[in-house]
């Protein structure tokens, strides 16, 4: 995966993986022709992360799954979706839409051992406690349906609950091992998180018990 392409960029504030879904509300004019092109000639797009100081280097490849909606203006929902990380070889600034000359990537072939199916297990175990602890609906079946574990490791890496800086991590881990590890080490602090927040609230409404709180956090 080392040809070297050209395609239209869509600098966001948040971090596409692949197999992940993003649905994108397109309203400025320029990114309105860009994704009207790649609609008409069923062509994909990259989507960088940019995190109001600079453009990253490193990204995913978006495809358009769905139209949602267009809009009297113009505008559009669309649903995309994740396909292939990219390094930015050369950017063209001198369009609208960004245009940039991208080089393709993947993970490093791997062994599939046992320690590595295990952090499939812990990753899926975790985001089932996180949407009981959230109420947030996941399907955990999609996890436990694909066999492709390199797979597995990017929907894991993108749980909601990650900062953009952590995806972009993620995003950018050639081992497949090592994301997997980081997620679940990462997925077990988001819960934490997720915990003594409930507990706040609690607190603030008069149920919970805030000595016991900062305690059992390490906060006292």
């Amino acid at each position: 995966m080392n040809a070297e392409i050209e395609i239209p960029l869509f600098p966001l504030g948040v971090v596409l993986l692949p197999g992940t879904l993003l649905p994108l509300h397109i309203f400025e004019e320029r990114y309105k022709e860009m994704i009207g092109e790649c609609l008409a000639e069923n062509r994909e797009f990259g989507i960088v992360y940019f995190s109001g100081d600079e453009i990253n280097r490193i990204g995913c490849s978006a495809q358009i799954v769905k139209l949602l909606k267009t809009y009297e203006n113009g505008e559009m929902d669309i649903i995309t979706v994740g396909t292939n990380r990219f390094f930015i070889k050369e950017l063209d600034e001198t369009q609208a839409c960004f245009q940039a000359k991208i080089v393709l990537f993947d993970d490093d072939p791997e062994e599939e051992t046992d320690e590595l199916k295990q952090l499939v297990i812990s990753g899926i175990n975790l985001l089932e406690e996180l949407r009981s602890v959230t109420g947030i609906e996941s399907d955990e079946a999609v996890f436990k349906e694909e066999s492709d574990i390199r797979k597995v490791s990017f929907l894991i890496s993108g749980n909601d609950g990650f900062r953009p800086t952590e995806k972009q991590n993620f995003l950018e881990m050639t081992s497949t091992k090592k994301r997997l590890k980081n997620a679940v080490g990462a997925l077990k602090k988001v819960i934490q998180r997720a915990r003594l927040s409930l507990e706040i609230q609690e607190i603030i409404n008069g149920n919970g018990d805030a000595k016991k709180i900062m305690v059992k956090y390490g906060m006292k």
